[in-house]
């Protein structure tokens, strides 16, 4: 579960912002919380806004930190390939001064769940500070598992193992997180919070080129099965009870390369007969519930984190409303842009 994102000066962003999905736990607390230690935590959260108010901003900033997190153990000085922040432009100063990105969040094992505190501040050249704080949920007190950076140049990574410290000083460069690091060399400590990041769904429907990627996963996914194009059609069905099945026809191309047709199928009126409709001409609702689907089914089976920009674009309220009460009985989270 996310319970807090934190980012300083990044695009329209001056200032810090905070996102925070915990409450203190009060009598009239509703099903609309769960329970995490002494605190309470909303499962579902929508912003709104106007536009030019920074919501898409805000999702671009947890898309930033996320695949800093998942990349950057490739960046080094050898390569050109730094993805440096784009800071506010509009101040002579936060132009100049470094961004900054923290979450925190829970990871249950077994019986247990623990509350990871992480994060870091980089520029266009270095990261600069980085650190990781973990603590049992039903305590007060973080522990430290690392820290670097900060005016005195600190490296203390005394929460890790004396083995894997050596590792990480040896192969680690300024331009690099630790926690990635860390987790490609297998270190536990740091690949349980890179495997959070890889676990959560960033989806911005306002991008056609996300679109495009997610028909291609779709079709990947459910060709071959019809278990998944079952599951997709009682998908659909919370709106959509018109389709009935999917029909695919399969067209060789040559050289090992296949082209598929997907229709739907639906009942025609007084009969048991079904009319075939390609998949193209159903509504752009119907389209983006279908693209929609793998992301969907996949955020709820691992009970990961689901950030979406653009929900509501080209969807019926009441989809929507559907899908927010799927996450709320999931206790998983989507944070929806509209």
């Amino acid at each position: 579960m996310l319970l807090q994102f934190n980012f300083k000066n990044f695009r329209s962003f001056k200032d810090e912002a905070i996102l925070d999905l915990t409450v203190q736990k009060k009598s009239d607390a509703s099903d609309s919380f769960f329970s995490l230690g002494n605190e309470s935590v909303l499962p579902v959260t929508a912003v709104y806004g106007a536009n030019a108010s920074g919501k898409s901003n805000l999702y671009q900033a947890f898309v930033y930190m996320s695949r800093y997190v998942i990349r950057s153990f490739m960046y080094g000085d050898e390569t050109n390939n730094v993805s440096a922040p784009t800071p506010f432009l509009f101040d002579n100063e936060s132009a100049k001064d470094d961004s900054s990105f923290e979450v925190y969040f829970s990871i249950a094992n077994g019986e247990s769940e623990t509350v990871y505190n992480y994060g870091f501040c980089v520029n266009r050249y270095k990261v600069t500070e980085e650190w990781l704080n973990k603590k049992d949920k039903d305590r007060d007190e973080y522990s430290l598992v690392f820290y670097r950076g900060g005016e005195q140049n600190e490296f203390d990574l005394s929460g890790i193992q004396e083995d894997s410290q050596q590792n990480i000083k040896v192969a680690l460069w300024d331009q690099v997180l630790i926690v990635s690091l860390g987790a490609k060399l297998k270190i536990a400590e740091c690949k349980e919070i890179r495997d959070w990041f890889l676990a959560n769904e960033l989806t911005d429907f306002a991008s056609p080129v996300t679109n495009i990627v997610m028909d291609t996963k779709v079709r990947a996914s459910f060709i071959e099965s019809k278990e998944e194009q079952k599951n997709i059609v009682d998908f659909l069905a919370s709106f959509d009870g018109h389709i009935k099945d999917f029909k695919i026809d399969v067209e060789e191309r040559g050289n090992g390369d296949k082209a598929y047709k997907i229709s739907t199928l639906h009942k025609k009126n007084n009969s048991s007969e079904m009319a075939e409709l390609p998949l193209r001409y159903e509504s752009a609702g119907t389209l983006k519930m279908f693209s929609l689907y793998p992301d969907l089914k996949e955020v709820l089976e691992k009970g990961s984190v689901f950030f979406i920009d653009d929900l509501n674009a080209r969807l019926h309220p009441l989809l929507v409303r559907n899908i927010l009460i799927t996450f709320k009985k999931a206790q998983s989270l989507i944070l929806c842009d509209r």
